[in-house]
């Protein structure tokens, strides 16, 4: 009986003894074995990782160790201490939202800026075909609106009582030339004082030189005047058909020559800074693969009184007529880089006193970070304090995680 209640202590006694040195060894981790560090984070900014001991770049703190053991928990603690108004948002709800993050990037070299433009007629090379005196339309040919034409091409005969009385005094004046002028050339007869006297008047009504030729030759007066093209084009604008009677000064026919035209760009947020008269832009078409060259030759001094925008003039060769006015085009002008840090322009909330992005710590946790930014160039923005390289920052979806942030507590964003 004795034996039994001894070996009974015995075993108690064993077991006590291996609990209390399982409680013991629990404990103190450390005390079998060697905690294994897994990288170095800063104290006041927890998202900035290093895999070796040293300072932290932005606050000047030596670098804290995280451990295997308590990787979990010093994160959680971290974010607590630094990010009071940080908003946690899990991987299934930020796919919904489409909450998309990429990181700060350093940019030099040269970058892309695109311009809204459109193609208009060289107003240097637009030409209005108008009629001196008042008449009407005996026939028209070929003149519709699109139509191409070519210098000298006859496109409509009119009649006007005017013509009548000058066309008689230059066939007088020309047969009294020609006669007192037998022995001489018929270019010297042509150059009399009364002969370019009456063909000037002639010029003037809008009679072209192929018919003034033709009436110096023939001696006939002519039933009507010939209304011709100017110039190599295409009719943009006609206001005239047969039997219609016209006033003075009427505009019958619009010609441009369309061989060289116009593009005019928008410019907006003081992005003229950057242009001077003979820079090179690339024109591509809207839903086509095809560019051509254009060369700026002014900034205009307007301001669109609705769009705020700076119009840019630019000049383009449009020899295959590709180029077509109202068209809308691309402007692509290669220009110099910002140096330095920036982020998608999406990525900043612009509160007018302030600007702030939101930094990703990892773990589903966002945090708002007051930043101070720089220029704007194409679809990013320069930051020149409150971010680190390689940070990550919400770059779709900011507003909806800002709403997230606000509803939680009232922002207080830091600075860093």
């Amino acid at each position: 009986m004795r034996k039994g209640f001894y070996a009974v202590s015995l075993l108690l006694a064993v077991a006590l003894g291996i609990l209390l040195v399982r409680g013991q060894t629990q404990a103190n981790p450390s005390a079998n074995t060697t905690r294994r560090i897994l990288y170095y984070v800063d104290p006041m900014h927890p998202a900035y990782k290093s895999d070796k001991p040293g300072i932290a770049p932005d606050c000047g703190m030596p670098l804290e160790p995280v451990y295997a053991d308590e990787a979990g928990k010093s994160i959680l603690t971290a974010v607590e201490q630094t990010a009071p108004d940080a908003v946690s948002i899990d991987p299934d709800t930020q796919q919904l939202l489409g909450i998309r993050v990429v990181p700060a990037q350093k940019t030099f070299g040269t970058r892309t800026l695109r311009l809204p433009g459109k193609v208009a007629a060289d107003e240097t090379r637009v030409y209005h075909v108008n009629a001196a005196p008042e008449g009407f339309v005996r026939e028209t040919h070929e003149d519709t609106v699109g139509s191409p034409v070519k210098k000298g091409q006859r496109l409509a005969v009119i009649f006007s009582q005017e013509f009548l009385s000058v066309i008689a005094g230059y066939i007088s004046a020309s047969e009294q030339a020609q006669s007192g002028r037998e022995k001489e050339d018929a270019a010297g007869s042509r150059n009399s004082l009364a002969v370019r006297t009456w063909a000037d008047r002639l010029r003037n009504l809008g009679m072209s030189e192929a018919q003034i030729e033709e009436l110096y030759v023939t001696r006939k007066v002519a039933e009507g005047v010939y209304i011709v093209s100017p110039a190599d084009g295409f009719i943009v604008a006609r206001n005239i058909s047969v039997g219609m009677r016209f006033e003075k000064n009427a505009e019958l026919y619009r010609i441009a020559d369309l061989s060289h035209v116009w593009i005019v760009a928008d410019l907006f947020g003081g992005e003229d800074r950057h242009f001077h008269p003979g820079a090179v832009a690339r024109i591509t078409l809207w839903n086509q693969n095809r560019s051509f060259s254009a060369r700026v030759s002014d900034v205009l001094p307007q301001v669109d009184p609705v769009t705020r925008a700076v119009k840019l003039r630019l000049e383009a060769d449009n020899n295959h007529f590709a180029l077509r006015p109202d068209m809308l085009v691309n402007v692509d002008f290669a220009l110099p880089a910002p140096t330095g840090l920036s982020v998608p322009a999406d990525a900043v909330i612009d509160s007018g006193l302030s600007q702030r992005v939101y930094a990703d710590l990892g773990n589903g946790m966002f945090e708002p970070r007051q930043v101070e930014t720089g220029e704007r160039f194409g679809d990013r923005v320069q930051i020149l304090r409150g971010l680190l390289e390689g940070e990550k920052v919400v770059a779709s979806g900011t507003f909806l995680v800002d709403s997230e942030s606000r509803l939680k507590s009232p922002l207080k964003p830091r600075t860093h």
